[in-house]
């Protein structure tokens, strides 16, 4: 795993080059990190959601409107591809949870292919046993505590989609799936998911506050859809209205600050692309966009 203070680096799957990535905040962020000053504020600013509820109504507010284009230029934002003209965004949060204009990201319409629920960099993790701790250098969290539930005994394939603030942060529906019971928040913390803060803190994925839907797929089988909140986010949106949806419908939204989908199958019903797992093999995610194939069904 890489050092606090190294790049974050990772694989652009389109160019098939490396990629360093701009983090907002980055000072701050190694601040509140790696400093002794920094981690004695973590109970006031990470414990509780209070911070980043603030922050959520100032992103609301008209006031913010002013942060939107300074955001596109550092980030380096493709603004061909946004729905609406930037002059009909009144705050930064409406900016930050733009749509897309039809066509923007495409998908494979085949059932066995599984497409990416969002934007973002991605690890994956083919065989996991449900007691064992997820897979990243020093947690010690399970995937049954990630999951909030005692998983049935067996190996899990797990996929990992870390967004950071540039990326679109519409999240979707991998396949066609119907929900299975109703979907539960699980209460936690507010920690950032920026890979400087989960080096310190590895558990952030199992502790932070998280959003789990079980969905049932005639192609994957019953698998389980995780939102992890994150500093910054001031609420994860559900904009699902229905039981059953098909690939690539929406299900919901961060609002701002960057955040996770987790997908959680039976690793039995699912193989996820060889280059994905290389490269998670070597420590190093890969960029995907939404609706790019990750993986397919076995059976």
């Amino acid at each position: 795993m890489r050092a606090p203070d190294e790049p974050v680096r990772y694989m652009n799957r389109l160019t098939e080059e490396i990629e360093i990535e701009p983090v907002m905040g980055g000072g701050w962020v190694r601040f509140a990190y790696n400093t002794l000053v920094g981690r004695s504020l973590w109970g006031l600013l990470f414990n509780h959601k209070c911070a980043s509820w603030i922050m959520g109504l100032y992103f609301d507010s008209s006031l913010s409107k002013r942060h939107i284009r300074p955001f596109i230029r550092d980030q380096k934002i493709d603004t061909t591809e946004i729905e609406l003209p930037l002059r009909m965004f009144k705050s930064f949060n409406a900016f930050f949870t733009r749509k897309l204009k039809e066509g923007s990201r495409s998908f494979e319409p085949k059932k066995e292919s599984l497409a990416s629920p969002a934007d973002g960099r991605l690890f994956v993790y083919p065989s996991i046993r449900n007691s064992d701790p997820i897979p990243i250098k020093g947690a010690t969290h399970t995937l049954n505590q990630l999951c909030g539930e005692n998983l049935p005994d067996g190996n899990y394939a797990v996929a990992i989609v870390r967004l950071c603030p540039a990326d679109y942060h519409r999240f979707h529906f991998p396949c066609d799936a119907k929900r299975v019971g109703d979907a539960h928040t699980i209460r936690g913390k507010y920690h950032s998911v920026n890979p400087i803060a989960i080096w310190r803190c590895p558990n952030i994925l199992a502790t932070n506050a998280r959003h789990v839907t079980t969905l049932k797929s005639n192609e994957f089988g019953i698998f389980r859809y995780i939102e992890v909140g994150a500093f910054g986010v001031g609420s994860i949106v559900q904009t699902e209205t229905q039981i059953t949806n098909d690939k690539m419908d929406e299900k919901g939204f961060f609002k701002f600050g960057g955040s996770t989908v987790i997908l959680v199958f039976d690793s039995a019903m699912i193989s996820f692309d060889h280059d994905l797992i290389e490269n998670t093999k070597n420590g190093i995610e890969t960029r995907v966009n939404t609706g790019n194939e990750i993986a397919t069904a076995t059976l």
